[in-house]
């Protein structure tokens, strides 16, 4: 028994041959790198090594060695990967770099260094990168920057340093040569000030491209002066100050030149700051172009100071504040660009909004307590963009009174609200040319043309708004649309019928989850630039050829989540050359062999298809979910071999069952005959002779035959089948049973109307079978005066049997009459058995 621990013998073994026997699973159980991308892109992540994994090639371009157990980087440590682009070294415990570690990469364009306690950084330590774009020092304990060895790096696009322990912001002189810089980042560090003098590497040269992120960082105080004469792209100072300095650090900030300027809070952050009232008035010095306020309480305190030093910015961004109305508005203000995202509005404030007189983009957006829109805008002559999406709205009267005077108003989103009416009335908004209505209930549309006076409109979305289109000028009007979005809807009768009959400039067109049923051969005649159709998601059963010949402009049909079961080739012959595009998935597909013509088109047009693993077999049942791309196209083929092998058995079954029918009673007799012989032993001659005769011959055969013999001394026992024939048992099963097998002889009594029954022609035949069988003599052939000789000589079978055997002939004489009696009473008392009574009237 192996002690507690120990690996079992089978374990050992195991691990001994994939040690020592090279096989393909050893390989796969050793192989420390992911291939994400052949030759290109390895991770390799979480490994004990000292140097480049041996399995990475040198054609590597992305290599992530994260989490792994690298602690130092010596001289040229990566030589074996010259060609790398992306190295990633996150998490993998350095703390050293020593000189010329990333030699000769020269293509490197992105390092990353996150999370490594970084203790010696060799001066020399990042030469040779003579591409990086990108730096991240995130969390590798950096306490200033003075000792950041990268002031050769002047390729640099991005500089990385959050999360740190940089208490001062001065930057070194060489940053002043560092000109590409487009990202300075000391997010979430440990810097109290900023003095004079701290950012004058950047007052040389262009940097109006330069964001630099101060955020999160505990700054106490900033000398005036320190950002004077600094361009900037971006400033983003979010939970940057500590409480109640903000207004004195604000005020340090004179003479800057910013585009965007970011202040606020972080919801994450354990404590927020309350604005100060008055507190943005600090700003009244700074040049911005953008002001973004974020995350911030007490500002709806302040509503009148709010705009005071903003009124010369040209946008500004309002977002999560607790806004319930407009701050006060300045004389003259210069905004052209508002947006209030996440505010507290209940009402749309259009009255003091209209008092932006340069306004040209407005944006009021996810206001989950905006309901109403009473107010209008009126006078804003250079407004061009408004959207008032992802609120919840409900209004009628829409649009034209809502816009007094505000005629190059060429954007509307009013999606994602609640419940609009429209009027028809785009009289003040007729230069519209985006129009957004999407998943919002919309009242008119369908039922009356409220679009005619959008003469201009080029794209119109009224998706998901509770539309059914019943009139069929629902889009009269629209002359010049290019887009067309109304998924999710419905129209009269679930039929597309002439509804875009005049919107003959039509580039894309969504009717999909529509609940149609059927289009109208002239539904697209009108659609000639059609470029993209959406049709998706519906209930329609074929592609009509005709109804589609006129898309011949079009490049992307999405016909996906129908019921078309075959896309027939007179469908696929009219498809336009111009289509790049085209999913037809998740339908009812069958995949019967007599669309193999279908089925070799999938195979053969892959590159045109899309979602090609939802294109599936729906039947026949034995092929259900069965790719077709994948289909096996061979199980269609029939063989010449097996062709052939099917027509010969066939025939030989349908040669068989002829037969069957034509001898059945033949064969039936055969097989009850074969069962009877194995008990002949045991039967009993019950009748002397079994009657042979046609039914028109009834009447002689019972005066002339039965009488005599049955009454005459010695009586003989006759078999007559319409007296001693069982009731309820087949005919054939008597004929054999109780005719011939119950018998010690057969008379046949040949007449015309005998050669003429089909009856007696079937119990002549088994009589001869019977003889030869039970080894009997001969059967005796009464042949009556009156038979047709013609029609005894066509019958082949019978007339041989005569002129081979000795037969009677019934003559109406007395001397022919005494001579038949004589020989047939002769033949019938050969082989019977008296009983006393037959012996004593013998």
């Amino acid at each position: 028994m192996p002690r507690r621990g120990a690996l079992p013998v089978g374990t050992l073994l195991v691990l001994l041959q994939l040690a020592l026997v090279p096989s393909p699973l050893a390989g796969c159980l050793l192989d420390p790198c992911l291939e994400v991308t052949p030759n290109t892109t390895f991770r390799c992540t979480g490994l004990n090594i000292s140097g480049v994994p041996d399995g990475v090639p040198n054609t590597t371009l992305n290599l992530d060695l994260s989490f792994s157990n690298l602690k130092s980087l010596g001289s040229n440590y990566f030589a074996s990967v010259p060609e790398l682009e992306l190295l990633d070294l996150s998490r993998c415990h350095l703390h050293t770099i020593e000189d010329d570690s990333f030699m000769d990469l020269h293509r490197l364009s992105t390092l990353i260094l996150t999370a490594n306690s970084l203790q010696h950084l060799g001066k020399r330590a990042f030469y040779g990168l003579t591409s990086l774009k990108k730096l991240v020092l995130v969390e590798t304990n950096r306490t200033s920057l003075s000792e950041l060895p990268i002031g050769h790096l002047h390729t640099l696009q991005e500089l990385n340093l959050g999360h740190n322990s940089i208490t001062s912001l001065k930057l070194p002189g060489y940053f002043a040569n560092m000109t590409s810089l487009r990202l300075l980042s000391f997010i979430s560090n440990k810097i109290t000030s900023i003095s004079r003098g701290d950012l004058d590497a950047l007052r040389e040269g262009n940097r109006l491209n330069l964001t630099l992120v101060l955020s999160l960082n505990n700054i106490k105080s900033i000398e005036p002066g320190a950002f004077a004469g600094i361009p900037l792209a971006e400033l983003a100072l979010r939970s940057a100050f500590e409480n109640f300095m903000m207004q004195t650090c604000l005020r340090g900030l004179a003479g800057l030149q910013v585009s965007r300027l970011i202040l606020g809070e972080f919801h994450d952050k354990e404590t927020l700051q309350d604005f100060e009232r008055g507190i943005l008035s600090a700003l009244c010095q700074v040049q911005m172009d953008e002001f973004v306020l974020m995350c911030s309480s007490g500002v709806e305190d302040d509503t009148e100071n709010l705009f005071n030093c903003t009124g010369n910015i040209s946008t500004v961004r309002l977002v999560d504040l607790g806004l319930s109305e407009i701050p006060e508005v300045p004389v003259w203000p210069k905004v052209k660009q508002l947006e209030c995202k996440k505010c507290d509005f209940e009402a749309v404030p259009a009255e003091k909004l209209s008092l932006f007189k340069e306004l040209r983009v407005l944006r009021i957006t996810q206001n989950s307590g905006l309901t109403s829109f009473e107010q209008e805008f009126e006078g804003l002559s250079n407004l061009e963009v408004v959207d008032l999406s992802e609120n919840r709205l409900t209004f009628s009267k829409c649009c034209s009174p809502k816009f007094q005077n505000c005629p190059k108003l060429k954007h509307l989103n009013l999606s994602f609200n609640s419940e609009i009416r429209l009027t028809g009335d785009f009289t003040n908004v007729k230069n519209l040319l985006y129009l957004d209505l999407q998943h919002t209930t919309l009242v008119g549309p369908g039922s009356y043309p409220v679009f005619l006076s959008l003469q201009r409109l080029i794209y119109l979305d009224i998706s998901h708004t509770k539309t059914e289109v019943k009139s069929q000028c629902t889009f009269c009007g629209l002359n010049s649309l290019r887009v067309l979005k109304m998924a999710g809807n419905s129209f009269g009768d679930n039929k597309l019928a002439n509804n875009f009959k005049n919107l003959s400039h039509l580039h894309i067109l969504d009717i999909s989850s529509c609940k149609l049923e059927h289009v109208d051969q002239s539904t697209f005649d009108a659609l000639s630039e059609l470029k993209e159709l959406n049709i998706s998601n519906n209930k329609l059963l074929t592609f009509s050829p005709a109804v589609y010949q006129p898309l011949q402009a079009l490049r992307v049909l999405d016909f996906s989540r129908n019921q078309l079961t075959v896309l027939l080739g007179s469908a696929r012959e009219i498809l336009p050359d111009s289509l790049v595009l085209l999913d037809i998935s998740q339908n009812l597909f069958d995949c019967s062999c007599v669309y193999l013509d279908f089925l070799k088109w999938v195979r053969e047009n892959q590159e045109l298809l899309q979602n090609q693993e939802l294109m599936l077999c729906h039947t026949p049942s034995y092929v259900a979910n069965v790719s077709l791309p994948s289909f096996d196209l061979s199980s269609c083929h029939i063989s010449t071999t097996k062709v052939a092998s099917s027509v010969v058995v066939l025939f030989c079954v349908v040669v068989f069952l002829l037969l069957i029918y034509k001898y059945y009673f033949q064969l039936y007799y055969s097989l009850v005959l074969l069962s009877g012989c194995k008990h002949s032993a045991e039967r009993g001659d019950t009748y002397d002779a079994f009657v042979i005769h046609s039914s028109k011959d009834q009447e002689w055969v019972t005066k002339e035959l039965v009488e005599p013999l049955e009454g005459g001394a010695p009586p003989f026992q006759l078999c007559l089948y319409y007296r001693d024939f069982l009731p309820g048992v087949p005919i054939v099963t008597n004929i054999i049973q109780e005719g011939f097998l119950s018998s010690r002889n057969v008379i046949a009594v040949i007449s015309t109307d005998f050669l003429e029954s089909k009856w007696c022609s079937f119990e002549f035949d088994i009589a001869q079978s019977w003889q030869l069988v039970e080894g009997k003599t001969g059967i005796i052939m009464i042949v009556l005066e009156d038979v047709d000789k013609a029609l005894l000589r066509q019958r082949l079978g019978l007339s041989r049997y005569l002129r081979r055997n000795t037969y009677l002939e019934w003559k109406d004489k007395e001397i022919n009459k005494h001579i038949f009696w004589r020989q047939l009473t002769g033949v019938l008392l050969k082989g019977k058995n008296w009983n006393h009574e037959e012996v004593k009237l013998m």
